[in-house]
């Protein structure tokens, strides 16, 4: 990995290790619904503005039905079940559930014959992730709900889809443009729903402040950041910055909570830091003489009218 990959992979690192707390503190007092209308509505007033003024969104605009693919995907579903999950699991559990997006999206470039799979000691890596993550934070999945862990794998599926759209079909578009349109679009969605379900009283100022870091800082600035990763590094190495998510969310634990720091999770700290390492080296196999995508160019699935799915990068 490059050094900007790296510097980018530690940056998202940081910024989608704060959110399932927030979340959890939010969907205390109000509902997952008025939640990600919050988060996008916020977004999008920062990067819709930006997108205008810096950059050419008219291209963006053109593949249109590829930006709504990506917001249903990445958004739309994933956010509205990630926090009603929460309502009923804990944050470190729909954490570590979400770890999982690596695997799935290493799965997905397989089906899909897609150009970034990982070989044995990529997928190797990510098993040693995965084992560093559920030491961390520990496994209760036992004792979830199971709506919730149902909602968790659609979650975990949407995540995995997502920037296997944004590096096959939204290559080499402005990124805040795209961005800008998808928040703004699942925005307009959830407004109604917004609206219907808003609280009867204001809530507190916790939640408030969790609404606004997770739109400023966990949606608007994290979205443009991980498209340059994405961009950077592929969409299957990309996921793997779930890994280090969990990671954060115990340090910062202990640092802001004065929680304990027990063996069983610096075991699991240097796990998720190893397998990452190990993971992100591997190299994507590219396609063999005479193999072609199973969507075929942009052009074709346009002429097809539909919307496919495609887990490989761009290059």
């Amino acid at each position: 990995m490059t050094r900007r990959g790296l510097v980018l992979f530690g940056l998202m690192a940081l910024i989608w290790g704060i959110p399932y707390l927030l979340i959890r503190v939010a969907v205390a007092e109000i509902s997952p619904a008025v939640l990600v209308f919050g988060r996008t509505a916020i977004a999008a007033c920062v990067l819709l503005p930006l997108a205008l003024a810096r950059t050419d969104i008219r291209p963006v605009l053109a593949r249109w039905r590829w930006v709504a693919a990506f917001a249903i995907a990445e958004i739309m579903i994933p956010w509205v079940l990630l926090g009603s999950a929460e309502q009923h699991i804990a944050s470190s559990l729909a954490g570590l559930i979400v770890a999982a997006v690596p695997l799935v999206a290493t799965a997905l470039a397989f089906v899909t014959r897609g150009r970034d799979r990982i070989g044995a000691s990529g997928a190797a890596g990510m098993l040693v992730g995965l084992a560093g993550v559920a030491a961390i934070v520990g496994v209760e999945a036992s004792s979830a709900n199971a709506d919730a862990m149902l909602e968790m794998a659609i979650v975990v599926l949407g995540y995995a889809i997502g920037p296997a759209i944004m590096a096959r079909r939204l290559d080499g578009l402005p990124p805040v443009g795209v961005m800008a349109l998808a928040v703004s679009l699942v925005a307009v969605v959830y407004a109604p729903v917004a609206f219907l379900q808003a609280p009867a009283t204001v809530p507190s100022p916790s939640v408030l402040v969790a609404v606004v870091v997770l739109g400023l800082v966990c949606t608007a600035t994290a979205f443009v950041v991980f498209a340059w990763l994405v961009a950077e590094v592929g969409p299957v190495r990309a996921t793997l910055v779930t890994y280090l998510n969990p990671a954060v969310a115990a340090l910062l634990g202990i640092a802001v909570l004065g929680e304990s720091f027990t063996p069983l999770m610096a075991g699991g700290l240097a796990l998720v830091v190893a397998g990452s390492a190990l993971a992100t080296r591997a190299q994507g196999t590219p396609p063999r003489a005479g193999e072609s995508d199973v969507l075929g160019t942009e052009a074709e699935a346009d002429a097809r009218g539909g919307v496919g799915l495609d887990a490989g990068p761009a290059a």
